[in-house]
């Protein structure tokens, strides 16, 4: 995560929790057996000095992963130019303005010969969080000086980006094979490489801890949240600088990009740091999306679409903000003869794959205090058997989808309920 504030930081109330080792003495029966002698202190000391080279598996497991992939990290730097007022220089004949340079870092890493790096959007994001950042430099274990960088492709919504080296040499260029998310298991062993507090080309280990946890990752959502998506939990040591370095498994494939924390320590006004809980982007994810983002000629790229609006507003801090069923009054639901949660349909894109299905929009529109609802069209009440109550629930139903790929809506209308099935294609990803 970098210093500009951009990242997307989870906070979790911190409980303080303490342990404390007892070695109790089990009697084995009514036969004592004789207790085995202690070696003495010496006799151990020399029985490990005569095998200096001995190493657990692990450990050797270890060593030859990173060995061989460090190299393939990348340390990413950022700068951007942030203009502020003063208001002390007005009063002295300026204008009050005055240029700040902010600075970030993170992490990276190469996903072929041509040099591409894969990392996070808000390692590579400008201080507004809507574009890239004015500077982007790289630089590659073992070398002092860093390189410039352009971007390829963005994905805020993934919190993904793709950028590419200018001017470093081909032979520096490592790149890390990236491995199947899908075949996960909890328990399973996780290699976190990256650059916490700017300490670059470090490397931390630990377990997998789950491998669907539900937290919202990116941006660029409804309300400018990020969109929920399925995340890998590790407890390998993930700090600010982390951010867009690679979750390795013990055969050195990446599992995952390293993207966010829980952190204690930012909620009582501290800075970010690992409290054991990390999450990384499943790299299955990001596998889906790399065509996509080296097409992008630098641009953005969305989350998949099945082209429909949402037919319920509220008005909240000067826009209108989509939500679910579930903001509604019970009373309110009851009255308007809608189901209990769900998305409501405001309208269908002709041509789309929403309007393919047959899906339909409102026919009028009803306002109330705060808002509007359409109402006379269907409403979306879950999809591929997972319930849906708003935009970013269907979002993110589609977020790890490709062209040609099928979903299976629920959908509610007139009281009665049945099944639509919508195909994606090439309309979903302009």
């Amino acid at each position: 995560m970098k210093g500009t504030g951009v990242a997307v930081i989870l906070v979790l109330v911190g409980l303080g929790l303490g342990a404390t080792f007892m070695r109790d003495q089990v009697p084995l029966g009514t036969a004592q057996t004789p207790a085995t002698p202690t070696p003495p202190q010496d006799v151990m000391a020399n029985a490990l000095a005569a095998e200096p080279g001995a190493k657990l598996q692990n450990e050797q497991n270890t060593i030859a992963v990173v060995a061989r992939y460090e190299p393939g990290l990348v340390y990413i730097s950022t700068e951007t130019q942030v203009v502020s007022q003063d208001p002390f220089g007005m009063m002295f004949g300026g204008d009050g303005s005055q240029t700040q340079v902010q600075r970030g870092v993170g992490s990276g890493f190469f996903v072929n010969a041509a040099g591409d790096i894969l990392t996070n959007y808000h390692v590579v994001a400008g201080e507004s969080g809507t574009e890239a950042a004015q500077k982007i430099s790289v630089r590659v274990m073992g070398q002092q000086k860093s390189v410039p960088a352009k971007v390829i492709g963005l994905a805020p919504q993934y919190d993904l980006a793709l950028i590419r080296p200018e001017g470093l040499n081909k032979a520096l260029i490592k790149p890390i094979p990236l491995g199947n998310s899908d075949t996960l298991k909890v328990g399973q062993k996780a290699i976190a490489m990256g650059a916490p507090f700017g300490l670059d080309f470090s490397v931390t280990e630990g377990i997998v801890s789950s491998t669907a946890r539900q937290i919202p990752i990116g941006f660029g959502g409804a309300n400018g949240q990020g969109i929920t998506q399925k995340a890998i939990q590790t407890d390998a040591a993930i700090n600010p600088g982390n951010s867009g370095g690679p979750l390795l498994d013990s055969g050195g494939r990446v599992i995952g990009i390293n993207t966010q924390i829980i952190s204690p320590g930012v909620q009582s006004g501290g800075v970010g740091q690992s409290a054991g809980v990390g999450f990384a982007i499943p790299i299955n994810a990001a596998k889906n999306l790399l065509p996509r983002l080296q097409a992008a000629k630098g641009g953005m790229i969305t989350a998949p679409r099945i082209g429909l609006g949402a037919g319920l507003l509220v008005q909240g801090q000067g826009q209108t903000i989509p939500v679910g069923l579930s903001a509604l009054s019970p009373q309110g639901k009851a009255q308007l003869k809608l189901p209990e949660s769900g998305l409501v349909i405001g309208d269908v894109t002709p041509g789309s794959p929403a309007a393919r299905a047959g899906l339909k929009g409102g026919t009028t529109t009803q306002q109330f205090r705060g808002g509007q609802i359409a109402l006379g069209g269907d409403v979306i009440t879950a999809v591929d058997g997972s319930p849906v109550d708003g935009v970013e629930d269907l979002q993110a139903a589609l977020i790890d989808k490709k062209q040609g790929d099928t979903v299976t809506l629920k959908v509610w209308r007139a009281g009665k309920t049945r099944d639509v099935k919508v195909t994606l294609d090439a309309t979903s990803f302009k």
